[in-house]
């Protein structure tokens, strides 16, 4: 191609991409197109992303930190030791401040507690600028009796960090040495459960560590035992393993003294209409709940 037809083709060439911008433009500023009756519509813009909203206080965290009625708080003013008032929330949910009287803080946070009393002591000008501080002395409106075979019973509050099963436990110092794996919760309005703690762990199923509310009961049963005397080391009661021999029995007593014999094992066990009796047993044996092993001196 010679240089003059080259020319026109490159002045063509460019006459049409111009064009086709032209095109290209025209298209990007029409209005969707209606088919059929269907109107296309455009997306939204990713700038129109809606904002993430804050995650809400779970209920169970909001009502063990909330003030109940009977719990003894401490408020204070700062710059205003004067104000520091130690007081019991009333039947009624409110306590007495200074100056501006009785005010209502049941069912509210410390923080929330602190904010309500600024604001009256605000609104009504007898502080400028007040900082409240409400902390929680001793709480006596959610509390859990533990009872039973532990080491320290007696009530204790429920808070965020204490409120499962396990913690209430740990709480009362674990279960006592006489006690069983078995444990029964009696909530307020009366329903019972019966769980093991020994089976809970072993399966890994902590859904049996139940959250407890404020006014249930704890109860730890005691373990079933079985009672070993005469020629042993330490005679007494001693729990009852799962599966538990006589020779495993006397073990827990340390052991048959040097004075003792094994031919002269007796057990006394206890029938179904309460009488005891006297059998022979053998070492493998196993034993029940509140059997009697005796341990005999040997004649030589």
């Amino acid at each position: 191609m010679n240089s003059k037809h080259s020319g026109f083709f490159r002045i063509g060439l460019r006459a049409g991409q111009i064009a086709a911008g032209a095109f290209v433009l025209t298209a990007a500023n029409a209005a969707p197109p209606s088919v059929a009756g269907l109107t296309v519509t455009t997306p939204p813009s990713a700038t129109a992303a809606v904002a993430p909203q804050p995650a809400a206080q779970p209920v169970s965290e909001s009502r063990l930190d909330a003030l109940g009625m009977g719990d003894m708080v401490r408020i204070s003013v700062f710059r205003n030791p004067e104000l520091t008032t130690e007081a019991r929330i009333s039947e009624r949910g409110t306590v007495l401040f200074p100056m501006i009287g009785e005010i209502s803080i049941v069912g509210l946070t410390p923080t929330q507690a602190g904010e309500r009393i600024a604001e009256r002591l605000r609104s009504g000008k007898y502080v400028v600028n007040p900082e409240v501080t409400v902390s929680l002395g001793q709480v006596n409106s959610r509390q859990v009796s533990v009872l039973g075979s532990v080491n320290k019973a007696g009530r204790y509050p429920l808070d965020a960090q204490n409120v499962k099963l396990t913690d209430l436990l740990a709480t009362a110092g674990g279960v006592a040495a006489t006690g069983s794996n078995l444990v029964t919760v009696v909530s307020a309005s009366g329903t019972k459960t019966d769980i093991d703690l020994a089976a809970m762990f072993r399966a890994g199923d902590l859904s049996k560590n139940v959250a407890l509310q404020p006014g249930d009961t704890i109860y730890v049963h005691k373990a079933p035992m079985v009672y070993v005397y005469g020629e042993v080391q330490k005679g007494g009661a001693y729990p009852i393993e799962p599966n538990m021999t006589v020779m495993q029995a006397i073990s827990l007593g340390g052991g048959i003294t040097p004075r003792g014999t094994q031919r002269g094992i007796k057990l006394t066990r206890r029938g179904d209409n309460g009488s005891a009796k006297r059998i022979d047993v053998a070492l493998t044996d196993p034993v029940q709940p509140d059997d009697v092993i005796y341990v005999r001196e040997s004649l030589f």
